[in-house]
């Protein structure tokens, strides 16, 4: 009995097989009109044969396919880096750049020279003013009554000086005269004495003795009125000294009044405060009103010169020379394209010349990298309307190679 199962379970599974074998064929062989063809079923077979054997070899095309992605890659991975070094080499190791850098330019402070409340003010905040321009005027009446009283001051030396030339010349023509007065005594003199030695010799027995006497007392007074004609002649002398002292006493007086004359012109013309360079007025404090004293900044005054400071590591200038190109971007301009020339490096670091430079010699020392000012000159400003002024970052970078 179990033979006879055995054998009905061969015989179900030859039956399922061939079942299976047919219907493959079956599905193979049959045409779209369901009929058996012969060279469908071959093709069919060939199809199958070729399947099999293009297998391998799409594995083999897709192992090729990865080998040349990954030499792409490496070529590009080469290229990239080869372009990298050549980028360093032309675009950043022959420069320096550094953005611890200002606009610097000449800021004028503008303050009066003379004290005195503002009567008028003629500029606004950020007007360009030129070279002469009136900013501020000051009340002007102390200065124009200051003026008049020292002019009447110089009239009065002038009039002293001219009275002390007068008299110089009258006081010399008297000096004159003395002198004539001296020379007439002498010849008086010189008669008398004559006469009483020529009485003295005729003695009595030719005149009498009173007229011997006369002509003795004659004699004598003559002389007396000689020395006084020479003392007369000395101070007629002195007095033309004096005259003169006078004279340049008085002329000294005249220029003194004359200095006063202009400083008194020169204080009523400081009342007209005016610009002595041409730029911006900036910081304005002053308003009309107010009174101002000399040396009080009123406002500052921009010029247009500007140029860069830049404060490199010192590490960075050992290649940095005078002359040397210099790209600069303007943080406020980004598509602002500057370009310049390195004009000086500061002798010094500015830590040195700060409020407080460092005692490297007390304490513990922190060696620090220091900075130094380079002076950088911008050559094409002026083609640029844009507004630069002191203070204004910038991004300078120096061709050092």
């Amino acid at each position: 009995m179990n033979t006879d199962r055995k054998r009905a379970d061969g015989i179900t599974q030859n039956g399922m097989n061939s079942l299976n074998h047919h219907e493959t064929r079956t599905i193979a062989d049959l045409t779209p009109t369901g009929r058996h063809d012969p060279e469908i079923a071959v093709d069919a077979q060939d199809r199958t044969k070729r399947d099999g054997e293009a297998a391998p070899t799409a594995r083999t095309v897709r192992g090729w396919s990865r080998t040349k992605k990954r030499i792409v890659f490496l070529i590009a991975a080469l290229v990239l880096c080869v372009a990298a070094v050549v980028y360093y080499f032309l675009f950043i190791a022959p420069f320096e750049s550094t953005d611890d850098a200002f606009i610097e330019g000449h800021v004028t402070q503008v303050a009066p020279q003379v004290a005195g409340r503002v009567a008028r003010l003629l500029v606004n905040d950020n007007q360009f003013v030129p070279v002469g321009a009136v900013l501020v005027e000051i009340e002007p009446s102390d200065y124009e009554a200051k003026l008049q009283q020292e002019r009447a001051n110089l009239a009065s030396a002038r009039s002293r000086w001219a009275q002390a030339s007068a008299q110089l010349t009258v006081d010399q023509a008297k000096a004159e005269q003395e002198k004539a007065n001296v020379v007439a005594a002498q010849a008086e003199a010189a008669r008398a004495e004559a006469d009483s030695k020529r009485y003295e010799a005729i003695g009595t027995s030719g005149v009498s003795q009173s007229q011997i006497d006369l002509a003795a007392t004659e004699a004598r007074s003559t002389a007396a009125n000689l020395t006084g004609a020479w003392n007369k002649e000395l101070a007629a002398e002195a007095q033309v000294t004096l005259d003169q002292a006078s004279i340049q006493t008085a002329a000294a007086e005249v220029k003194r009044s004359e200095a006063m004359v202009h400083q008194a012109e020169m204080d009523l013309s400081y009342t007209q405060v005016k610009a002595q360079e041409s730029g911006y007025v900036t910081r304005r404090t002053v308003e009309v009103g107010s009174y101002a004293q000399p040396g009080q900044a009123l406002l500052a005054i921009v010029q247009r010169e500007v140029w860069v400071l830049a404060n490199f590591k010192e590490t960075q200038l050992t290649h940095m020379r005078a002359g040397q190109p210099v790209r600069v971007r303007v943080d406020a301009y980004p598509d602002l394209k500057l370009t310049g020339h390195v004009d000086s490096v500061q002798t010094g670091s500015g830590a040195r010349f700060s409020l407080f430079p460092p005692e490297n010699a007390t304490g513990n020392y922190v060696k620090v990298v220091q900075r130094v000012p380079v002076k950088i000159v911008l050559e094409n400003l002026l083609d640029s309307d844009a507004v630069l002024g002191p203070g204004m970052s910038v991004e300078p970078k120096v061709r050092v190679e």
